[in-house]
């Protein structure tokens, strides 16, 4: 009779623990769903932010915090729709809301402003295109380059000669800034598209913006990189998903569309 009883606990233990076994089966399955979906980018395609009609509210904000920058390299995709490319991106500090500045408006030439200091680019942008822009800058004797499609466009130097750029300010995108974060005018908006903003606190070489224009390279700028939680939209701005690159080299020239 002992045995009996002793058989049917070990029975009834037995199956507790394959229910236990089941259980523990399905959480770890259900874990690694959500983990799976948690790290899968909401545009694994890439994404564009769009500016629809020239406004004084439509804009992005970066959201990282912006350090100290000896010198620094912007790059980005722009495909604008009138009016030259407006503000693509504008950083103010307390004080100084031309802290850097990229823009451009309309019937005049595009400019990169540091510390409201002015060099006029030779960047040329046609409407409608989507068209790859780099800029370099270092406070060593204010050296400054100009890349468009992967090519360099020009240099200067002695804009904003050792002048760091300031830590701790607001980075828009899509807006020029007359006050710290706001302030901003329609004039200058950019209208219509902006995507893979970056920005380092280096000079890229050559080959390395190169590669960026050519589709050879997905760096991320180490100070503000383009990704889609660090980037976001107000005003009715909008994300959408695409991946300007390949779709600048499909609609080109030497790549026609099939």
């Amino acid at each position: 009779m002992l045995e009996k009883e002793r058989q049917a606990m070990r029975k009834e233990t037995q199956g507790h623990h394959e229910k236990i076994n089941q259980g523990i089966d399905t959480v770890t399955h259900r874990v690694t769903e959500l983990e799976h979906t948690l790290t899968e980018p909401p545009f694994p395609d890439g994404f564009v932010l769009s500016f629809p009609m020239r406004t004084d509210y439509m804009y992005g904000l970066v959201r990282k915090e912006i350090t100290e920058m000896y010198a620094f390299t912007a790059c980005a995709w722009l495909k604008a729709k009138e009016g030259g490319i407006g503000t693509p991106f504008s950083y103010s500090v307390p004080g100084q809301p031309n802290e850097l500045v990229l823009l451009q408006g309309v019937h005049n030439p595009v400019e990169l402003l540091i510390n409201d200091k002015v060099a006029q680019l030779p960047l040329t942008l046609p409407q409608d295109e989507w068209q790859h822009i780099c800029v370099s800058w270092t406070l060593r004797d204010g050296v400054w380059k100009a890349y468009q499609g992967g090519k360099m466009k020009g240099k200067g130097e002695g804009l904003a000669a050792w002048h760091p750029i300031k830590p701790g300010g607001v980075l828009i995108l899509g807006q020029e800034q007359d006050t710290l974060g706001g302030r901003f005018d329609a004039s200058q908006a950019l209208v219509g598209e902006l995507s893979q903003f970056n920005l380092w606190d280096r000079v890229l070489k050559s080959a390395e913006v190169a590669a960026l224009a050519d589709c050879n390279s997905s760096a991320l700028g180490n100070i503000a990189p383009w990704t889609d939680h660090d980037v976001d939209v107000y005003g009715g701005a909008t994300k959408e998903s695409l991946d300007p690159c390949h779709a600048a080299q499909r609609s080109s020239p030497t790549n026609p569309k099939q």
